[in-house]
């Protein structure tokens, strides 16, 4: 049986060694093992010819007379005594010593019977052994005995369980209910722990490789379990070791068992050595991680060890199992400690890529099957599931970790936060977010709020990640359902309309993700914003509710209820937004998934509106009605089963109904008949119409438009009229006999005299409102009816107008008011006409047609020159209606006749304010330039005031004009023709666009883009003051989706690049014929005005477009590689299609060559600009920032000069400087450096300059032009040194000084920039230093005096060097806050507060600083008088003599200061009593 058992344990070490391919602690324990069982087969072969030299009468003796044997061999002889007593003793000591101290043995499956409590028994044995006449060696007797009697697999089992309670016959006491195994309660006795643990490390190998037995016992296990919670083990060390050896041949499973037992088994002075050996094993193996994990988290580790461990397993967290990872992060959250919060938390963050839990579904099943090779197949579902419990609890350990400790919760935060590109950014990050704002621990909610909004508004976190967020982590996500919802609320009610859209995405990924419950909180939460009255958030949750609506009519359709409820709130919502409203309630009412209880409550609405008087709920009325007729008249599609698609009767005779009831309720007055027509219009053109529906309503639009608004052309017009009538813009001047045109004036006048006359016009459509929108519908029937052909109506192309003659203009002076609002009035709906009619056969490709269109676009920019005159001479004058879904209120009028003479208030031409008590000394400097320019050019300005009289800006005009459609802007793709060349070559075989034209058309398609792709800054409106409505003339291009109209400018941008070329080449080739003179002789002044705003405009078109937010949507990157595959092919053609990097370059470089004819500034700024946002796309920015930077530069060095010679200037101008003086700083390399250049280079080269005379080495900087230097500068600066690390204890000399460095040419700039107010000492300097002063003193109170803490005793010199520095520039600003207060400028004053508090925390901090590092006697604080910026005393309300007095007491004090020059460091605090007290400090 030895030899078995031997050969038994060989085999399994030697299977153990070649499965840990471990080999010298392998042979070492076989050589241990070997030995002990060779001592073990001695000592039982002694006990056998022990047992056969008693005999037999041993046996009996036992059985019969048991008593008389003991005393029979207690009276033999001495040494007999003394040889045999061991011998009967060696051989029973361990089963009679157990059994006299109260543990029966069971030889079976039974456990062992305990008949006293386990404390007695211990202390029985312990006393019996002590008191054995032959120990210690009876130590080894016993553990002989134990060992023969666990030889059986049985046995060992029982004596590894607990025993069972018994009561002792003779005993009345209770035994506890549980007592420990017999093994456990002999390691309870010191004498014996160590043999016994000896032979139960022994024992262990036999059973390493055995599976569980029947009863599901791991017997390694429990004999481990017997060596955990020892009241004292006494040899620790050796335990130690031989664990660890044991731990490293043994299996897998045993190996964890024993991990996990450690932390109960060592005592506290062997953790640390023990967990020095743990992070070694987790480096070897990861299997064994979160054995090690949960040890070491029981473990009691010094500092330095716990790091140690925790970066060995940051190291080794990519190659972590799944399903360990959850453990990982806990442990690594749950070890971090406040100094290094941040960077472990960004160190975790980077390497933990949630990503990869979900991507690998395959290598999932792989790792399953290892795992159960018994299943056959493996679903992925189960993977999937697999990863998102993962996720769960990895997001679990995370919220846990940010409950409990508030570093870690701003640790992430900050992490977060310093992630600056897109790309960067992970799924955890918003995992991260969600949690904070959910747990609320620390106030992190408000934290992760902000955060989430800065991120979204730049960019950073964007709709691709959130869509993957949700796409992978539904089960996690929908436990922080709350938090989601919570944040969608507050990002859509935000006033950047930048982070609205990420809300509206939050909600549609909420209520597709989440169950049903999630999305009725979700669809309440939409209807509550809609309900709000704030526009953007109304438009944004319905755009949201309608896109649900399409796309999932059936899981939104239960909700219809809470979508009904809106229609209480149509009072607080604009024309476009009830539109979207109805549109969506027919679509649930009438749509595939019918809700019939919502349709009663829908036509009783309509009804309700139509026959209200009040013009507002009438246009509900038509707009809802209109909207209800396209869902219950749409086309159903054919189906197999149903090959009649047509209306059912009923629905055909409900829906004729409602038509008939809108078309006789807008007949009550023009307005609403114009707006019914519109609405219509729109329908046609947007749905598709079931042929009955689209029959009935083009029945009748012909013939009322040739009944009313067209009439026979005839030798005399009859009819009264104001001015003579005369028929004009006659493009068909061939079949003039028997036309036809178009009776505006005659039509303008019956509506005058019936206003005249308040007649009713109920029942009559026979307006001149009603022509432009009744064409409009006339044209839409007409393209479906016929698939798009207008052959019928293409008369009305080039037919005449009834008009008068125009020359009236000129004489606009000399009329009556109502003569000269009628002029106006006809010259809106002549506009208006032409606009609709070149909407309307723009896309004609026939020439003679194109032709026609681009004469109709001609008159129509003659006839807006004529409206420019005739509104100057028309004060007080409001236009017609052009836009029928608005409230005429909502257009905001110009409120003088020539806007641009609304500042000039005087003689001078000059808007000017008394300089009261309130303005600055320094403001004779601009007063002197207002008279040097009142006294120059008298005579131009008369000239000036002379011009604008002739003419307005029509900006504020374009309410009152009919919207061009989107698709006429295909007009563009004609070429340009110059006017200079333009009467030579009139009849050339292609249709070419003039400048005027092309600056029109270009300026409507910027705003088009601006106002649909390009997001605005939303402002607030100032008390009681109105708001233009900015969407009054985008109705139809509302209705288009972003997507769609950033597809149509992509598609134009090749003909838009042409128009580009033809401009560059147009001012190059003036630039050659003049030698490089942009206002030489023999140039067209209104030609090169008309193509320098082209170019500015065509850029500004090219910028808009390609900041479309949308491209950053994986699904519209195609779109961005078309755009700039127009540019780049424009500058290599023929190539294979290349990757976008390659394109953004292409691109950039075919920008770049249009610097050279840029025409002005503004046109400069808008290139950079453009320039800026195609090196954002390809994702590598910063390595065109070196040639953006230069670009800038070269326009700054450039000297602007209008066509006339004179030097550019002006708002705009200053503007624009600003902007390109801030794009080249924001890309330079070291921005410091640049700063100082300006500083020390420009700005002493105008100090002493005439008002005109610019900076040699600046151009543009001049006396005029300092004042946006100087803030451009100071903001730039403090920028920059916001980027400055701050210090740290960590960081090494070479780093600190680097900082100091850094530093020291911040705080010089600064100095340099404070000290120029000496010179430059105007009001608005002094604003900006005031203001960006106190935000550098607070940064560098922020960043830079921790930098000091940590360096002042290894660099004291530059430490003294920056606080000296320093000090000048303080006391400046010191002196700033006097001269400000003493003057009582309200505009200065504002500032001092702020910064005198941010001087006197200067001042503190300094001596906080000093304290650190132990030179606190270096500090002293002293008495400053106040001065204003010259230097001069500032007086306060105290008595001369007190004064006096106070100069007397002081005296010593300036002694000292004048003693302490050459000191070091030393800070001075200026206090004084009163209002006139500021603190300042002094270092020297």
């Amino acid at each position: 049986m030895l030899t078995g058992l031997l050969h038994k344990c060989r085999q399994s070490l030697d299977a153990t060694a070649d499965v840990l391919n471990i080999g010298g602690s392998l042979r070492r324990l076989v050589a241990e093992e070997k030995s002990s069982v060779a001592r073990t087969r001695r000592s039982r072969q002694r006990i056998k010819m022990m047992r056969k030299r008693r005999g037999s009468s041993v046996d009996g003796g036992e059985k019969q007379h048991p008593s008389s044997t003991k005393e029979k061999k207690s009276r033999t002889a001495g040494r007999q005594s003394k040889v045999s007593a061991p011998e009967e003793t060696t051989e029973s000591t361990f089963s009679t010593l157990v059994r006299e101290a109260g543990v029966t043995l069971s030889h079976s499956s039974a456990s062992n019977v305990i008949a006293v409590d386990q404390v007695v028994f211990q202390k029985r044995i312990k006393q019996k052994l002590q008191k054995s006449p032959g120990y210690p060696s009876i130590l080894k007797e016993f553990i002989a005995g134990l060992e023969s009697h666990i030889e059986d697999a049985d046995r060992f089992r029982n004596c590894l369980l607990p025993c069972v309670p018994r009561m002792a016959d003779a005993d009345s006491r209770c035994i506890s209910s549980f007592q420990e195994s017999l093994l456990r309660m002999l390691l309870g006795i010191e004498i014996l722990q160590t043999l016994i643990i000896n032979m139960l490390l022994e024992k262990l190998p036999e059973y390493m490789l055995s599976s569980a037995d029947d009863a599901g016992l791991s017997i390694p296990r429990v004999i481990i379990n017997q060596l955990k919670w020892l009241d004292r083990v006494v040899e620790s060390k050796e335990l130690a070791a031989k664990l660890m050896e044991l731990l490293s041949v043994a299996p897998v499973d045993v190996q964890r068992d024993i991990i996990s037992s450690l932390p109960e088994i060592l005592e506290d002075s062997q953790h640390n050595d023990i967990a020095r050996e743990l992070n070694s094993l987790l480096k070897k193996n990861t299997q064994l991680t979160v054995a090690i994990l949960d040890a070491l988290s029981s473990l009691n580790l010094s500092s330095s060890l716990l790091t140690e461990v925790r970066g060995a397993i940051m190291t080794t967290l990519a190659a972590v199992q799944l399903e360990d990872l959850p453990v990982v992060v806990k442990f690594i959250l749950h070890s971090i400690s406040p100094s290094d919060a941040y960077e472990v938390v960004s160190s975790l963050r980077k390497k933990l890529e949630l990503e990869d839990c979900v991507l690998p579904p395959v290598m999932q099943a792989s790792q399953s099957r290892l795992k159960s090779r018994g299943s056959t197949t493996f679903n992925l579902t189960t993977a999937t599931t697999g990863s998102q419990d993962v996720i769960t609890l990895i997001v679990d350990a995370i919220k846990s970790a940010v409950r409990f400790q508030k570093t870690i919760s701003e640790a992430w935060l900050k992490a977060i936060e310093s992630v600056e590109e897109v790309e960067d950014h992970k799924v955890i990050d918003l995992l991260v977010l969600f949690i904070l704002h959910s747990t609320n621990a620390n106030q992190s909610r408000r934290g992760a709020e902000k955060l989430l909004k800065i991120k979204v508004r730049s960019g950073l976190i964007s709709e691709p990640l959130l869509q993957k967020t949700f796409k992978d982590n539904k089960q996690v996500l929908q436990g922080y359902f709350f938090s989601i919802l919570a944040l969608a609320q507050s990002l859509l009610r935000s006033s950047d309309p930048c982070v609205v859209p990420f809300a509206g995405h939050m909600y549609r990924h909420s209520f597709t993700s989440f169950d049903t419950y999630c999305q009725q909180e979700v669809v309440g939460s939409l209807v509550t914003h809609v309900c709000s009255g704030v526009r953007v958030e109304v438009d944004m949750a319905l755009e949201l509710l309608c896109n649900l609506v399409t796309e999932l009519p059936a899981e939104i359709g239960p909700y219809a209820v809470f979508v009904k409820g809106i229609l209480d709130y149509l009072d607080n919502l604009t024309p476009q937004q009830i539109r979207r409203l109805f549109h969506l309630l027919s679509r649930l009412a009438f749509g595939p998934q019918q809700g019939s209880h919502i349709q009663d409550d829908m036509h009783i609405v309509i009804r309700k509106q139509l026959s209200s008087t009040v013009p507002k709920y009438k246009r509900i009325g038509i707009i809802g009605g209109v909207m209800i007729i396209g869902s219950m008249g749409a086309l159903v599609p054919k189906c197999k089963d149903t090959p009649n698609s047509s209306l059912p009767p009923e629905t055909f005779r409900q829906l004729s109904s409602l038509l008939e009831l809108v078309q006789s309720s807008s007949e009550t007055s023009p307005e609403a008949a114009a707006l019914y027509c519109d609405e219509l219009a729109n329908l046609i053109q947007t749905s598709t119409l079931d042929p009955q529906v689209q029959e009935k309503i083009s029945q009748r639009v012909l013939d009322v438009f040739q009944g009313d608004f067209v009439v026979d052309l005839g030798p005399e017009i009859s009819g009264s009229f104001p001015f003579p009538a005369r028929v004009m813009y006659d493009l068909d001047e061939d079949e003039s006999q028997g036309g036809i045109a178009i009776n505006l004036m005659p039509l303008l006048a019956n509506d005058m005299f019936s206003r005249a006359e308040q007649h009713s016009r109920a029942k009559d459509n026979k307006s001149s409102l009603c022509l432009s929108p009744f064409f409009r519908l006339l044209r839409f029937c007409e393209e479906k009816q016929n698939q798009g052909d207008l052959e019928e109506i293409d008369a009305l192309l080039g037919c005449p107008l009834i008009l008068t003659d125009m020359d009236v203009v000129e004489k606009i002076d000399s009329l009556s008011k109502v003569e000269r609002e009628f002029i106006c009035t006809l010259l809106f709906h002549t506009i208006n006409w032409f606009r609709e009619v070149v909407n309307a056969f723009c896309k004609i490709k026939d020439k003679e047609m194109k032709m026609k269109v681009m004469t109709r676009l001609q008159n129509i920019t003659y006839l807006q020159t004529l409206l420019e005159k005739a509104l100057a001479g028309t004060p007080g004058y409001v236009p017609p209606v052009a836009n029928f879904d608005g409230e005429t209120t909502d257009v905001i009028l110009p409120s003088t006749t020539a806007p641009v003479n609304k500042t000039k208030k005087d003689g001078t031409g000059k808007k000017r304010k008394t300089p009261g008590k309130n303005s600055s000394e320094g403001s004779s400097q601009m007063e002197d330039k207002i008279e040097e320019e009142t006294q120059q050019e008298p005579e131009k300005e008369k000239e000036k005031e002379k011009e604008a009289r002739q003419g307005v800006n029509l900006a504020s005009y374009r309410p009152f004009f009919r919207e061009l459609d989107l698709e006429m802007l295909s007009v563009l793709q004609c070429g340009l023709q110059a006017r200079s060349t333009l009467d030579s070559e009139l009849n050339t075989k292609e249709v070419l666009l003039g400048p005027s034209e092309l600056v029109y058309l270009l300026e409507d398609m910027l705003r088009k883009v601006e106002f649909r792709l390009t997001a605005s800054s939303a402002k607030r409106v100032p008390f009681l003051k109105a708001r233009a409505d900015k969407s009054i003339g985008f109705s139809h291009l509302q209705q288009k989706s972003p997507k769609d109209i950033a597809s149509f400018c992509i598609q134009m941008l090749p003909a838009l690049c042409s128009h580009l070329e033809s401009c560059h080449n147009h001012l190059q080739s003036l630039l050659s014929n003049n030698d490089g003179i942009v206002d030489g002789p023999g140039i067209d002044a209104q030609e090169h005005q008309l193509i320098s705003s082209c170019y500015q405009l065509l850029l500004k078109v090219f910028n808009s477009i390609l900041s479309w937010s949308g491209f950053s949507h994986p699904n519209h990157r195609g779109l961005l590689k078309k755009a700039l595959q127009v540019f780049a092919g424009r500058l290599k053609d023929g190539e294979d299609e290349l990757n976008l990097e390659l394109l953004v370059k292409h691109s950039f470089n075919y920008l770049l060559n249009f610097r050279s004819t840029v025409p002005n500034l503004s046109s400069a700024l808008s290139l950079s600009q453009l320039l800026t946002t195609v090196s954002e796309k390809g994702g590598n920015a910063p390595a065109y920032r070196e040639q953006t930077a230069s670009l800038a530069r070269s326009f700054l060095n450039q000297s602007w000069v209008t066509i006339s010679g004179e030097k550019q200037r002006g708002t705009k101008f200053n503007e624009a400087l600003h902007a390109v003086l801030s794009t080249y700083l924001e890309h330079v390399d070291d921005v410091l450096k640049a700063v100082e250049e300006i500083a020390n280079e420009g700005f002493p080269q105008i100090i002493n300059a005439s008002k005109d005379e610019s900076s040699s080495s600046w151009p543009t900087l001049s006396r005029q032009t300092f004042v946006v230097f100087y803030k451009v500068l100071m903001a730039e600066l403090e920028k920059s040194v916001r980027k400055i690390p701050s210090g740290k204890i960590s960081d090494n000399s070479e780093a600190q000084s680097l900082k100091l460095l850094t530093w020291n040419l911040a705080v010089r700039d600064f100095h340099i920039l404070v000290n120029l107010v000496k010179v430059f000492d105007s009001r608005p300097v002094l604003n900006v230093c005031l203001k960006y002063g106190r935000l550098f003193l607070e940064s560098f109170l922020k960043l830079g005096m921790p930098l000091l803490d940590c360096s002042f005793k290894r660099h004291k010199e530059d430490v003294q060097s920056l606080l000296k520095t320093f000090q000048l520039s303080t006391r400046q600003l010191h002196h700033m806050c006097g001269h400000s207060k003493i003057h009582q400028d309200t505009s200065l004053t504002n500032h001092v507060p702020a910064l005198k508090k941010s001087l006197e925390l200067f001042v503190y901090r300094v001596k906080a600083m000093l304290t650190l590092n132990n030179c606190q006697e270096a500090f002293w604080m002293g008495n400053l008088k106040n001065r204003n910026l010259k230097g001069e005393e500032i007086l306060s309300q105290r008595t001369e003599e007190s004064e006096e007095e106070e100069e007397e007491q002081l005296a010593p004090q300036i002694q000292a200061e004048e003693e302490e020059q050459d000191s070091d460091a030393e800070a001075k605090s200026e206090g004084a009593k009163g209002d006139s007290s500021d603190e300042d400090q002094t270092d020297d």
